[in-house]
């Protein structure tokens, strides 16, 4: 039997911590407030304490107003009469200063609520840019900071705000306490005991709508990409050719139903056990009410006494009510804090590199043995690749589509590190050096990159942020680039807005998209490594030669990495490696490759051939 006490004593001991661990971003709530504006917090807390305390001091003076009416109709003087009305005028003052008290907080709390929300997203999004690639192509992570996301910007507010307001109600039940112990302290007791069952509910049910919410994240994420797919205009064409949009907006509804299936049946139990542990509340307080009035009845109290008695007990009820609900609602909240501070302290690899330049000037970039294996994925997407580039050359990288050819660029550019082996530049391991210092030597245009919808310069600028403004340097990257021809013809010139999102925005073609990116990474005027992956895969034949042409001209100083499935552009490469599942299998230059014979020359001999 002492086991068995034991083990109930211990379960109920756990149940406390866990509880009370809930509460441990109560504290970093409020100095989020209150360094967002410390002003506001402190008018937000004098306007709670004047909310708390006004309450008490209200029923007290209606007390007085109907013992001073009584008197007043007793002995019939003018005097009696005026205390009487005095009163009143006092009692109307302090509910003007309670509502005006009350309409305080309502507007602090508005003013803190936008700027508050702004400063969580801005943590947020200061986060997200500290994050690893490797962070956002993990879906785990990614429903983390989806959570984070979706309530966290308002639940501080939200935290405090019923921290302020608990305070409020302590406040009130301390004056209501008091005027109740002159009547009974069993009073008190009734009206503590009866707000319990409520509480217990509440505190219950806020637990299952926060796990319900952290089980569904992936299922509301899927919400969110099919809303994007039917509304977004990239995906317009497809959805309407293809008409896919009767099957999107099917599953769309198939997932509401089920989340609302969830979501109804928690709001039916919340809703029956609410009224019905309510209903226990509202039989005590009609109890306590006809022991009030009994005790009226029988001349032990006045009629201003049960009149305050009966105000300060149902005021008391509903405020202590109000107040367990605000331990509730704190509760609730600090489940939905946990995803944010969950997110904003998941911990990122920081880099070490500090180094500027190499300690083999001119030496290039080595690949020494390099392994990868991306997360999860049972194959290495590189398998042990050696290949040197040296200052000046244009190295060319083929291979079926998973070969590892944009893997290479993921690992040299380090948005990711390789398992095992080495990547140099300049005789210096990649992780060694500065990453800004890095990032700066290095101008990219991946396959699938970004289709910003700002203006024409802006586009180009974002190849280079320090010069993202200047026009000079647009003008330079884009005859780089061969964009400057068609912006030239455009009616704002580099100041025309791209893309459909906004008014007045101009939709560029495939080739054209490319010749801005290409021209984003020639704002880089300081790279010596140009990193281009399928640069020409939307531009006609003849573009593509013009495009290659200039290109050997203008990149005659820089180290080139080119990824391309035509082989006419490839074979302008000093030098052609062959990747295939991961490994180089051939490596040289054009004629040396066609001269052994190998997958290369078969490759191009293939490709060759449909173009006779």
């Amino acid at each position: 039997m002492s086991r068995q006490k034991f083990n109930l004593f211990r379960l109920i001991g756990q149940r406390l911590r866990q509880s009370l661990a809930v509460f441990r971003y109560s504290d970093r709530a409020i100095s989020l407030v209150w360094t967002t504006s410390r002003i506001l917090t402190i008018v937000l807390a004098a306007f709670t304490l004047f909310a708390g305390l006004l309450p008490g001091a209200v029923a007290y003076v209606s007390k007085l107003i109907v013992d001073g009416v009584v008197l007043a109709s007793q002995t019939g003087l003018q005097s009696d009469r005026w205390t009487a009305l005095g009163y009143v005028g006092l009692e109307a003052i302090a509910v003007l200063l309670l509502a005006g008290s009350q309409r305080g907080l309502s507007v602090c709390q508005s003013l803190l609520r936008v700027l508050l929300g702004q400063r969580v997203n801005v943590l947020i999004l200061e986060k997200a840019l500290t994050l690893n690639l490797t962070h956002f192509e993990d879906s785990e992570f990614y429903d983390k900071m989806n959570r984070a996301r979706m309530e966290a910007s308002s639940r501080p507010l939200l935290l405090v705000s019923r921290t302020f307001s608990l305070i409020q109600s302590g406040l009130s039940l301390v004056t209501y306490g008091g005027l109740l112990l002159q009547f009974s302290i069993w009073a008190v007791v009734v009206l503590v005991v009866a707000a319990l069952p409520a509480f217990i509910a509440e505190t219950r049910f806020s637990g299952e709508a926060f796990r319900l919410f952290r089980w569904r994240s992936p299922e509301t994420r899927q919400q969110h990409y099919l809303e994007t797919l039917i509304a977004r205009e990239d995906y317009a064409k497809e959805v309407k050719l293809y008409q896919l949009g009767p099957m999107l907006l099917q599953r769309y509804q198939d997932i509401f139903s089920r989340l609302y299936g969830e979501d109804r049946d928690l709001t039916l139990r919340r809703g029956f056990w609410g009224y019905l542990l309510g209903s226990l509340s509202t039989a005590a307080f009609y109890v306590a009410y006809a022991w009030i009035v009994l005790e009226a009845i029988a001349g032990r109290i006045s009629l201003g006494d049960m009149t305050m008695y009966l105000m300060v007990f149902r005021q008391g009820q509903s405020t202590f009510s109000a107040a367990l609900t605000s331990i509730g609602g704190m509760y609730e909240d600090n489940l939905y804090l946990s995803n944010l501070y969950e997110f904003l302290e998941q911990d990122i690899p920081k880099t070490w590199g500090m180094a500027t330049q190499g300690v083999l000037p001119n030496d290039g970039v080595r690949f020494e043995n390099v392994y990868f294996t991306y997360p999860g994925s049972p194959q290495p997407a590189l398998n042990g690749v050696s290949l040197h580039l040296k200052p000046g050359e244009k190295l060319a990288i083929v291979g079926e589509n998973g070969s590892g050819k944009t893997t290479l660029i993921k690992l040299l550019t380090r948005l990711y590190a390789p398992d095992s082996g080495r990547i140099l530049l300049d005789g210096l391991d990649l992780p060694e050096w500065d990453i800004e210092v890095l990032h700066r030597r290095i101008g990219v245009i991946f396959q699938n990159f970004v289709r910003y919808q700002f203006t024409v310069g802006e586009n180009v600028g974002v190849g280079d942020v320090n010069y993202l403004q200047d026009e000079k340097h647009w003008e330079i990257a884009s005859e780089k680039g061969m964009a400057k021809p068609f912006i030239e013809t455009m009616s704002d010139g580099f100041q025309t807005q791209l893309g459909r999102w906004f008014k007045g925005g101009t939709e560029l073609s495939g080739g054209q998209w490319q010749k801005i990116a290409l021209s984003r990474a020639f704002m880089r005027t300081k790279a010596d490594i140009l990193v281009l992956d399928e640069p020409t895969a939307a531009m006609d034949a003849e573009a593509e030669v013009m495009i290659f042409d200039r290109f050997r001209t203008v990149t005659k100083n820089q180290m080139v990495l080119l990824i391309s499935h035509r082989f006419s552009t490839v074979r302008m490469a000093d030098k052609i490696v062959v990747l295939e599942a991961g490994k180089v299998i051939e490596q040289g230059s054009h004629e040396e490759l066609l001269k052994a014979g190998g997958r290369y020359a078969r490759l191009f001999t293939l490709q060759a051939a449909g173009y006779q």
